[in-house]
């Protein structure tokens, strides 16, 4: 399913990697994640499970028995998922490429299992929530919010809950034994979730490069703001993310999350120095490929 090592399409500071990867994940096996990391990589990975965010980012920074990290940070549907771009702020991890994954649910059963004798699914709010018109035309079913899709799975595996359901991905079915009743049960069927691979160190000599993320934070006063921007388009800089934050412990002031995509180095380059005199502070947090969609 997943090229081989040396691939054309794997990933530049893998090909000379001959060593098995290990990249820690938030979830258990079978969870989007896992998925997300399979696929940016090119090949089934080792994963290291973490029960949250946190974990994964101290994982990743301290290289605690892993090499890399990949956490979700927006979806097309949800938005952004704010606690993880405050954790990237206040890290000193570098992300290093990024992978949009199309997020298609399923409802698993126990084999044999029929959709009748279904009297309880389980899975992730936001899971529930893709889920809400398929979900609406059971009846007598009541729906358990959960702390992990994949996790919904393994609970009914493990307990051997006929009568009940978990929303979740084709992998962990494969994983635990579990049947597939329905697939694709997702509302949105262009539902995207955008992971980014994260590295305690940058990469050296990154080539081909056209994406970049940095915050920065600007005065408070007037068109402070509009000026970066206008710096941004002047460098033919397209901005496809710009995230607002408050700064703790300074009432009313703020800093930005941005994504910008360019076509040249250089002009990436020429914006960072320019913006050093509109700014009061520029943190970038990595150059890298932006993912395909």
């Amino acid at each position: 399913m997943f090229k081989t090592e040396g691939s054309p399409k794997a990933p530049f500071f893998l090909k000379k990697n001959l060593k098995l990867m290990k990249i820690a994940i938030q979830g258990i096996e079978g969870c989007f994640h896992q998925i997300a990391a399979n696929k940016f990589f090119n090949r089934e990975v080792e994963v290291l499970c973490c029960v949250n965010f946190h974990e994964l980012v101290n994982k990743v920074t301290n290289q605690q028995e892993c090499d890399l990290g990949i956490m979700a940070i927006e979806n097309s549907i949800a938005g952004s998922i704010l606690q993880n771009y405050r954790l990237l702020q206040q890290s000193d991890l570098k992300i290093i490429g990024e992978v949009y994954l199309p997020i298609v649910q399923n409802l698993i059963v126990m084999p044999g299992t029929k959709i009748e004798d279904i009297e309880e699914i389980h899975s992730h709010p936001m899971a529930i929530y893709q889920c809400s018109e398929f979900l609406s035309k059971l009846k007598n079913v009541k729906v358990i919010e959960t702390d992990d899709t994949a996790a919904s799975v393994k609970r009914i595996k493990e307990n051997n809950w006929g009568k009940k359901a978990a929303i979740s991905s084709e992998l962990s079915a494969s994983i635990y034994g579990m049947e597939i009743l329905t697939s694709s049960i997702e509302t949105n069927k262009a539902n995207y979730t955008r992971f980014l691979i994260l590295s305690k160190n940058e990469i050296e000599k990154m080539k081909g490069t056209n994406k970049a993320s940095l915050y920065f934070s600007v005065e408070n006063t007037k068109g402070s703001l509009a000026k970066v921007l206008e710096l941004i388009t002047k460098n033919d800089i397209n901005p496809t993310k710009l995230q607002s934050f408050p700064i703790v412990g300074s009432s009313w002031q703020y800093y930005f999350h941005s994504d910008l995509e360019y076509s040249a180095y250089s002009n990436f380059n020429n914006l960072i120095l320019q913006l050093n005199n509109h700014t009061t502070k520029v943190k970038i947090l990595g150059n890298y490929k932006k993912g395909i969609k």
